[in-house]
């Protein structure tokens, strides 16, 4: 289906394809409580032209998200080639040897076999598996830019994702 209007798009300059992000997007941060609600949200979004959808492990919305497109995609609405799906990396999970993993489990949970963006969420590292918000001073750790950078490059060759940044 067709939508009233086409949403701009930007390439992203560090990828070989040429990727062509969306520049609005539906964001699913907490202020969705209800799956259900999510769900249905994000399929009248994708009936309203919406393609780029933002996500995150710490957010808690990566199912719901993932169901909603799942729907959308069964439907006829979409393809998933017609979606452009971003999600980010914790700042628990910031961590060289956290990253793949992380992203291997938000994929399972999005129902998704690559994401189009993978980004760092915070340039921060704190004690894995503890997720606190507002975050903890005493939690937080040293931040190897390197080690991680390039596990999220991995994530990249393995084709888990089509880009990666930092949020």
């Amino acid at each position: 289906m067709g939508s009233t209007f086409e949403i701009p798009t930007k390439v992203l300059a560090n990828t070989s394809s040429k990727l062509k992000m969306p520049i609005i997007g539906m964001g699913s941060a907490p202020d969705f409580t209800c799956k259900k609600d999510t769900k249905e949200a994000i399929i009248e979004a994708i009936k309203q032209g919406y393609r780029h959808f933002d996500t995150a492990a710490a957010y808690g919305s990566e199912q719901a998200l993932g169901e909603a497109l799942k729907q959308a995609c069964q439907l006829g609405l979409v393809t998933r080639e017609d979606l452009f799906v971003t999600s980010k990396l914790w700042i628990t999970q910031n961590h060289p040897h956290l990253v793949v993993p992380a992203l291997q489990k938000s994929l399972k949970t999005l129902q998704l076999e690559y994401l189009d963006l993978y980004l760092i969420h915070w340039p921060l590292s704190s004690q894995p598996g503890k997720f606190s918000f507002p975050i903890d001073v005493a939690d937080l750790l040293p931040f190897d830019v390197k080690g991680v950078w390039e596990s999220m490059e991995e994530c990249l060759k393995l084709g888990l994702t089509k880009a990666i940044g930092v949020s």
